[in-house]
């Protein structure tokens, strides 16, 4: 019999939470709050390309080009938030980035005629995407190898509970009219700016001796990460097509903005309620094996949408490539905190980052072109790339399973 000073065992809820959030430092969990507070306001990106047609009267190629211009902004962002990182601090990076985002999508929202357009979706580009090498770096600095496969399953886990709330509400608020979305998604990167200001320390680690080079220059010369950018990049583009031709093509077929946030909020609630169910046992696998599977999962998914036109049919497909996401998003940025040596976190944060930069720039230039040879062709040709990118990732499995032995 136990003893009667003896501590109760845990329940079974507190069992089931200790491996998958316990242990994780204070600022991480900072960085958690102010990344839900983000993404419950991203109400403007999905929608941009319904508004630019809808509420602009822009045609389907100029809303693909404004688009694509945010995507050129959020390239140059991703680099120069991966230098700022490094070079003057993560915190200074995240606040300024967070919060010129918020007054870029202002700018965007009132701007008038297709240059402020332009002028504003690339300032617009270039803000959104700063912060994201100082968040990865600041992870990598404060939680070892064992557990950042877990802390950033946690990150994107946070990124799309927001973002399902946020599809909810922005095509209900969409119908009413789009300004009040601007102005959400602005506070919201504000408000995540000034908590890391308030409650997160510098975590740039100091140089050592050993610490050679410090450029971008050196981030080039890895060629394992520039492979693994590149298959990136693929699987971003794929990814993509569900944010930039997939409400294009739901309005082809007569479905409106509340349809298309449905079917994309399903994409976050299978996130929500499976990932972190099994992101602590994917965080165990082998990394490569586990980008595989994700990435031919994510392929035939977006594939078998050449075989819908109905909203149900757009969600069964929704929820299939969004397995495919849930398994790469496991790993896919631990794989690049193992690459990386502590002075060039940031810079190799942005290299990664320039993949989704880049999907950015070309899945709606892409996507939009290959919607108008027929909405068949899009899918089927995004979802053959998925099945590419899978390969790709089969085949530097050796090379990146070396890399993870000898950073742990």
């Amino acid at each position: 019999m136990a003893s009667l000073d003896s501590p109760a065992p845990p329940g079974r809820f507190a069992a089931f939470l200790a491996p998958r959030i316990g242990g994780l430092p204070r600022v991480f969990w900072v960085l958690w709050a102010g990344t839900l507070i983000n993404r419950l306001g991203t109400m403007v990106e999905p929608f941009l390309g319904l508004y630019l047609v809808t509420a602009r009267g822009l045609s389907v190629g100029a809303a693909g080009a404004v688009v694509a211009v945010l995507g050129a902004g959020s390239l140059a962002g991703q680099l120069a938030g991966g230098y700022l990182a490094d070079r003057v601090g993560r915190r200074v990076t995240l606040t300024g980035g967070t919060v010129g985002a918020g007054a870029a999508m202002l700018a965007v929202g009132y701007a008038d005629g297709i240059p402020s357009i332009i002028a504003a979706a690339l300032a617009c580009g270039f803000f959104l995407d700063m912060h994201r090498p100082a968040s990865a770096a600041v992870v990598a600095d404060v939680i070892g190898p064992h557990d950042r496969p877990r802390a950033f399953g946690l990150l994107f886990w946070a990124v799309n509970l927001g973002f399902a709330t946020a599809m909810v509400l922005g095509g209900v608020l969409a119908a009413h009219g789009y300004l009040l979305l601007f102005w959400i998604d602005a506070l919201t990167c504000a408000a995540y700016g000034l908590l890391v200001w308030r409650a997160v320390p510098e975590t740039r680690p100091e140089r050592t001796r050993d610490d050679a080079g410090g450029g971008f220059a050196d981030v080039l010369r890895d060629r394992v990460l520039v492979a693994y950018v590149g298959l990136s990049a693929i699987y971003v583009f794929v990814i993509l097509q569900s944010m930039t031709t997939m409400p294009l093509a739901m309005r082809a077929d007569g479905l409106g903005p509340g349809a298309y946030g449905a079917a994309v909020a399903a994409n976050g609630v299978l996130i929500v309620v499976v990932q972190p169910v099994v992101n602590t046992w994917l965080a165990r696998r082998d990394h490569s094996r586990v980008l595989v599977a994700g990435n031919a999962l994510a392929g035939v998914g977006i594939g078998l949408t050449a075989l819908v036109d109905s909203l149900p049919g757009y969600i069964v497909t929704v929820l299939l490539w969004t397995c495919g996401e849930i398994v790469s998003s496991a790993v896919l940025q631990a794989v690049v905190a193992d690459l990386a040596p502590p002075h060039l976190r940031g810079r190799y944060n942005a290299a990664y980052g320039v993949a989704w930069a880049g999907g950015y720039l070309v899945a709606p230039l892409g996507g939009t072109q290959l919607l108008g040879l027929g909405a068949p062709v899009l899918w089927l040709t995004s979802g053959g790339l998925g099945l590419a990118a899978a390969l790709g990732q089969l085949a530097l499995a050796p090379a990146i399973r070396r890399r993870h032995f000898s950073s742990v």
